[in-house]
């Protein structure tokens, strides 16, 4: 298997990104999203994202097998250093084993721009995704229950939280700063671990 992963361009990468995402939307209570947007109005996401935080995009083959990214968890300013972490695949490349790598790589890339919370919100229904958030040493911290509005019906949300260190927290920095050395070593780190799969 012949594995890749880069940052996101807005301009080049929204349009297939929105096709992994859509199904998402339309089929599943994954995403509370119910809309799908334009192509535009999903580069514009991404460009912002990508502006402060790792916005990855993984190829296998040659082909976009699937994204993750974080955001902003909250707006205040004592919230600076929370991230909400968000992952999607490909319909053909889920269940094959490329998430958690490609989510481990974005959490280390967070780690090293200073962020101290990492936050999976995860509808109740998901167990695959509350699995996995346990498997790599997120807690329960919340349910909110009856929180989301969807296919008829209402849905629970599931908090899971990891901290990557204790103390006082440090300066953030944006993702495109971080040492591209170092950088780029683990991004090939991830890359082997994938191709071995």
């Amino acid at each position: 298997m012949n594995v890749r992963i880069r940052f996101a361009d807005a301009a080049r990468d929204a349009q297939a990104l929105l096709e992994i995402y859509a199904p998402y939307i339309e089929r599943t209570a994954i995403t509370f999203e119910t809309v799908v947007p334009s192509v535009q109005e999903y580069a514009a996401r991404i460009e912002a994202i990508a502006a402060q935080f790792p916005y990855l995009v993984l190829e296998v083959d040659g082909e976009i097998a699937g994204y993750a990214y974080a955001h902003r968890q909250a707006e205040r300013a004592a919230f600076d250093w929370n991230a909400e972490l968000s992952i999607y695949l490909k319909e053909d490349f889920s269940g094959r084993g490329i998430g958690k790598p490609l989510y481990s790589l974005l959490e280390a890339l967070l780690e090293m721009q200073g962020y101290v919370s990492l936050f999976g919100v995860i509808t109740g229904d998901n167990v695959v995704s509350i699995a996995m958030h346990e498997k790599m040493g997120y807690r329960q911290i919340a349910v909110h229950e009856k929180t989301g509005w969807k296919f008829g019906r209402w849905h629970d949300t599931v908090w899971m939280h990891r901290r990557t260190y204790e103390g006082a927290p440090r300066a953030i920095v944006p993702v495109h700063v971080l040492d591209e050395q170092e950088v780029a070593l683990l991004i090939a780190e991830t890359e082997k671990k994938l191709s071995e799969k």
